[in-house]
């Protein structure tokens, strides 16, 4: 009877689940998909307004290049401002010392004394006998050279520093990069292919004019290791080097003269 009535029993359960009449089994709810779904959709729309608000109504992949050169070119002119009206600053300054100096003995002597230091300290134009070295990039890329790479073709910061070192070994009275008067101390800087002086920025070619005995001059160029491997590399990638002996000119140094430090003397 319990067996009959079992199985009766299981064949009730049987039919009753091919007919679809027994409960289903509650699906388990998945806690973190629930949570995470709020919080990808929230951090998805604060991305989208952080890159709105970037944009700031313009396609984030907008050339700004002229943006760019612009703010260069407002700064140049900025600065040639400044340099402007620190001449003239200086002018007045000279003229009132000028004034002193014809009633006052000590700002005279003062006077006479600072005078007598100008050419050593390189604030008066010079000329004569000396050399001209010009350096250039090379002009593009030589198919032939494809181990070429654009280090390869330009001018480096240490390339300038090895002619301005040869030249200063070489007796070098006085000397100009660009027209500008540069001084022991000056320091020479090259951002790219661009040079950085005094706080002024050159493209190539690279022109550096030196006083002194031409002969002397020449040597120290042809002596330099750093000279002779741009050299190399003239004949290798057409780099440009011209060298010239010939009567010069360089101008006296006007860059800022404010002290940095100073001692007094015994």
């Amino acid at each position: 009877m319990e067996y009959t009535s079992g199985a009766t029993s299981w064949q009730k359960v049987l039919r009753r689940a091919a007919a679809g009449l027994l409960p289903r089994r509650p699906r388990q709810r998945r806690p973190g998909w629930s949570i995470g779904v709020p919080l990808i959709a929230a951090a998805a729309g604060l991305l989208f307004t952080t890159t709105a608000t970037t944009a700031g109504g313009t396609a984030l992949r907008e050339d700004r290049r002229p943006q760019l050169n612009q703010l260069i070119e407002d700064r140049r002119e900025q600065v040639a401002a400044s340099e402007r009206r620190a001449a003239t600053l200086r002018g007045e300054v000279e003229q009132r010392t000028n004034t002193l100096a014809g009633s006052d003995a000590p700002i005279k002597a003062q006077q006479n004394r600072a005078q007598g230091s100008l050419q050593d300290a390189g604030f008066t134009a010079l000329s004569g006998p000396g050399v001209t070295v010009e350096l250039n990039d090379a002009p593009q890329l030589d198919q032939t050279q494809s181990d070429a790479s654009n280090d390869d073709l330009v001018v480096h910061q240490g390339d300038v520093q090895a002619v301005v070192n040869a030249l200063w070994a070489g007796g070098a009275e006085a000397m100009s990069i660009m027209n500008v008067r540069v001084l022991t101390t000056s320091a020479v800087r090259c951002v790219g292919n661009t040079l950085l002086l005094h706080g002024r920025v050159y493209s190539p070619p690279f022109k550096i004019v030196a006083i002194g005995d031409p002969a002397a001059l020449q040597q120290a160029l042809a002596s330099s290791q750093g000279v002779r491997l741009f050299k190399d590399a003239v004949d290798d990638y057409q780099l440009g080097y011209k060298e010239t002996a010939s009567t010069v000119r360089v101008p006296a140094f006007e860059d800022s003269t404010a002290l940095r430090s100073a001692t007094v003397p015994k």
